[in-house]
């Protein structure tokens, strides 16, 4: 099937970046990826911008947490469900099924999370990530002492809420740019 020749809607050219820091980025996606994500490519069309993303994606998702690195990720393709946002759906469903070793998981997970046979730590804090994605407005202290309940500390949800909190926004960067992932996604961690 042939692979869309653009990397979102927008008419901008995004070409290598010229600056070292990111060349550097773009080099070690390379080497640990075997690719370029889109999404990367795309926000480096502006280095100020591509900066403080990087920095904040690898803070939340790859730095310090009471959550695990799956935990983070699972919660990412939760609310990019509840979004139905192709791109994270197809790049954060291949970083579940390599972090669980479980293609399945992926799967359930992008299509409809509570099929999946989760511990009940896990599915309480989906039902958290997707309450707070799809009706925000109805957060309350009884879903912060649910997760508690569960055994999660007041960092933890906080975390969760800052993974939730930027998978909206950038599942709306990419509705909004209409951000094509990249093929080899699909074909990862099978």
């Amino acid at each position: 099937m042939p692979q869309p020749d653009h990397l979102w809607k927008l008419d901008i050219d995004v070409g290598e970046p010229t600056e070292e820091d990111l060349k550097k980025y773009w080099a070690k996606c390379r080497e640990k990826l075997g690719m370029v994500p889109n999404v990367i490519r795309a926000v480096s069309q502006n280095p100020r911008k591509a900066r403080t993303f990087i920095a904040m994606y690898n803070e939340l998702m790859l730095g310090d947490s009471g959550l695990s690195k799956l935990e983070r990720e699972m919660i990412a393709v939760v609310v990019s469900s509840a979004n139905r946002c192709y791109y994270c759906l197809v790049a954060h469903g291949q970083a579940v099924r390599q972090y669980a070793g479980d293609p399945q998981l992926g799967e359930m997970l992008v299509m409809n999370y509570r099929v999946a046979d989760l511990p009940a730590r896990q599915r309480a804090m989906l039902d958290f990530a997707w309450k707070l994605t799809a009706t925000p407005f109805d957060v309350g202290d009884a879903d912060r002492d649910g997760l508690k309940a569960h055994g999660f500390t007041p960092q933890d949800i906080y975390d969760i809420c800052d993974v939730v909190a930027f998978f909206n926004m950038s599942n709306r960067m990419a509705h909004g740019t209409e951000m094509i992932p990249n093929a080899e996604y699909h074909a990862m961690s099978r």
